[in-house]
Parts: structure tokens; sequence; C-alpha cells
């Protein structure tokens, strides 16, 4: 891989093999399977995705729900293994995916912030230093001993934020965290963003809001039916998506 290239994904196609019939529960799943019961129909989520991500580029993701934006992220953050085609990363990778993802629902914040930090690789003693700024960020000095079973989703969306941007990744993936915090914290997500963008971050940014896909991306790269419809100036292809869907 070029050494200018952050994100290289090359001929992706991932195939997933859904139940044909509904099944109610995990034991009748099994037992239908284990009696050769089971119809299985084959879902294209991806179809032959190729896309190249400089360093320090900025991609925004669009497309309407079901279009394999999240498989997309999920396979470049090595979540899931593509069922044939590459997709390789030249860097550290921070990926903001699934809101809770690290955390332990029945542990309070101030514990989770050390769980979540371990999990993303900072060591004890980092955490220690940066745990207020951690809680600060995440406006939730007033919770750090509640557990976060008892938290709403942007309270936990922010708290993960906090956590994996604490750190310059050479890469974070952002996959409609945004969407669920209010819109003052949103606007210092995208101040943070906006910083490690200058500090030469490579980000990967899905929204539903085009405004903010605008507002944030340089690049955009729009998904319709697992694949890849249009790549460019995030301008020119918003443009063209809203008069689409319009």
């Amino acid at each position: 891989m070029d050494n200018n290239i952050a994100i290289e994904v090359k001929n992706v196609t991932m195939r997933f093999n859904m139940p044909h019939e509904k099944v109610d529960n995990i034991k009748e799943f099994f037992i239908k399977l284990l009696k050769g019961q089971l119809r299985f129909e084959e879902f294209v989520a991806l179809d032959n995705v190729s896309l190249t991500v400089k360093k320090g580029d900025v991609v925004g993701l669009i497309g309407l729900n079901g279009s394999g934006k999240s498989t997309l992220l999920k396979v470049i953050s090595g979540i899931l293994k593509p069922s044939s085609g590459t997709a390789e990363i030249s860097g550290t990778i921070s990926p903001l995916i699934e809101l809770g993802a690290g955390f332990d629902f029945e542990l309070t914040t101030k514990e989770n912030i050390f769980l979540n930090a371990a999990v993303l690789g900072f060591d004890r003693n980092f955490i220690t230093q940066k745990y207020d700024e951690i809680l600060d960020f995440a406006e939730l000095r007033d919770f750090e001993n509640v557990a976060i079973k008892n938290f709403s989703s942007g309270m936990i969306a922010r708290l993960g934020f906090s956590i994996a941007t604490l750190v310059k990744p050479d890469i974070l993936i952002v996959d409609e965290i945004l969407a669920v915090g209010d819109f003052i914290f949103q606007q210092k997500c995208e101040k943070r963003i906006s910083e490690l963008m200058m500090g030469g971050t490579t980000v990967l940014f899905v929204s539903h809001s085009i405004e903010q896909v605008e507002r944030i991306c340089k690049t955009v790269c729009w998904i319709e039916h697992g694949k890849v419809k249009m790549i460019g100036p995030a301008k020119e292809v918003t443009e063209i998506y809203k008069n689409t869907k319009a």
C-alpha cells in the first residue's frame, strides 16, 4: 500500500446467509438447523466495493438505511471479514461504530472510562491523568458514580466519543454517533473532529445529516444497494444525492 494512503478497500464483497423463515428463539433456530429444516437466502450487503482514502482526508459515506455503509465501516475496522476482496489500513484506528461497544452497562461511568480505555490500549496511569478531561468533555461530572444502564443514548455517545478521541488516532471512524447527541454537543464533537483533522487524522464519517457531511467532509462516497454509486467532492456528490432523493 502507498505510504500516502490510510485506507485501501479493493473489490470487497460481503455476503450474509439469512434464514428464509421466521425463528422465534435461538433454541428453535438450532433445532431446525440440526434437522435440516432451515432454508437460507443469500443477502449481498457489499458488492465489489473499492475505496481509497488518503492520509489526512475526511470522507463522508452517504446512502439510505441498509445501503451498506455500516457494513463497510465494520470491514475497514476489522470487525467483519469480507467474503472476498481486501481492506487495508495504515496506522492506529479508533472506530465509533456500535453505540456502547466496549462498555459494561452494570458498571459506573468511572469504571467504564478505565475499562473502555484499556480496550483501546491506554494504560491506567495515562487515563488517571486524563480522567477529568474525559469526564468534563462528556459532560458527565455529576454522573461519574452512576451505572451507565441508567443513561440515555446521548449520554453513552458522549462518553464513547470523549474516550475514543482523547488521543489523536491515525484514523477515526464515526458512524451516526453524533446523531444521538444534542445540538450543542454535536458542535463540540465537530470542533474536536476539526482539531483531529488539522493534526492529520484521517476521518471516515457517516451521517444522515447531509448538512453535517457538507460541513465536515472534503470527499463523499455515495453507496446504494451495496455498490459505490459516486465518489467526488462533497458539495458535488451531496447536491446530486439530494436532488435524486427529493
